[in-house]
């Protein structure tokens, strides 16, 4: 009966030992799976150390690129299809004229002045055409006889001419024109400074009443507005004339004689002028 007693007390222990150590692995085993992997190798598992991975810090977003402020476009003007213009002409010119003995004298460059306006169409960017009127007087000073003498011939040139630019369109433009020119003699004279005993044979201008020729010239032209309808003009233009100036005078006087020498007409002349643009 003693060692029943005994035995039993064994028995207790063995099953409360076994118990506390059961309890104390499974607190164990539930920390460790919190802080290890458990690897399943044949029957019996092994635990590897858990790896820490460092999670990176979070990037900010990149800062927007700043937006590129476009500047103004300096766009082309439309074309202008119709100019109006007027111009000053300031000419140079030299007559060579006859003296009371037939002999020839040719003058000094001298300067007069003109005036004209214009019309013009630009079928495009590049070729046009101008409808011109222009009023010049030519005017020769020289020597005859110990006077003075001065001649005077007015004109009313025509031209038609046919333009060639670089661009009408931008702020400059570079143009050449030529075309036929038609000149009109809308008077004429002559004035003697001396004595008149001396002017025993009397002097005359003799002129034919028309003229043709051909007109060439460049010139730059200056937008004045953003719209292009207000342009200055500076350039120069010349004239070659086709015909002799003189006229026939074979029922003059035989006390008077023409000093206007058989020749044509030529001069050359700047211009600056306003012109306005439709």
């Amino acid at each position: 009966m003693k060692n029943t007693n005994v035995f039993l007390s064994i028995v207790t222990c063995g099953t409360i030992f076994c118990s506390s150590s059961m309890l104390a692995q499974t607190d164990t085993v539930r920390v460790r799976t919190t802080t290890s992997e458990t690897v399943s190798t044949g029957t019996q598992p092994a635990t590897v150390p858990a790896q820490t991975v460092a999670t990176p810090a979070p990037v900010p977003p990149p800062a927007p690129a700043p937006v590129a402020t476009e500047e103004p476009k300096d766009e082309k003007a439309p074309l202008r299809k119709t100019e109006l213009g007027f111009r000053y002409y300031p000419t140079f010119s030299a007559l060579r004229v006859k003296t009371y003995n037939n002999e020839t004298v040719g003058g000094d460059v001298s300067m007069s002045h003109g005036w004209g306006a214009f019309i013009g169409h630009n079928f495009n960017r590049h070729f046009g055409l101008i409808l011109e009127v222009d009023y010049n007087q030519v005017s020769q000073k020289y020597r005859d006889q110990n006077l003075e003498r001065r001649v005077n011939i007015n004109y009313l040139n025509i031209p038609v001419l046919l333009s060639f630019n670089t661009d009408k369109t931008h702020w400059v433009n570079w143009n050449f024109v030529v075309g036929p020119q038609f000149g009109i003699n809308v008077g004429s004279s002559i004035h003697t400074d001396g004595n008149a005993q001396a002017d025993t044979v009397h002097a005359t201008v003799a002129v034919k009443g028309s003229d043709v020729g051909v007109a060439y010239g460049t010139g730059l032209e200056f937008a004045l507005n953003r719209e292009h309808t207000v342009r200055l003009d500076v350039g120069y233009r010349g004239f070659h004339g086709l015909v002799d100036m003189d006229a026939n005078q074979s029922s003059s006087s035989p006390d008077t004689y023409n000093v206007v020498v058989r020749a044509a007409r030529k001069y050359n002349a700047a211009y600056i002028g306003l012109t306005f643009m439709f």
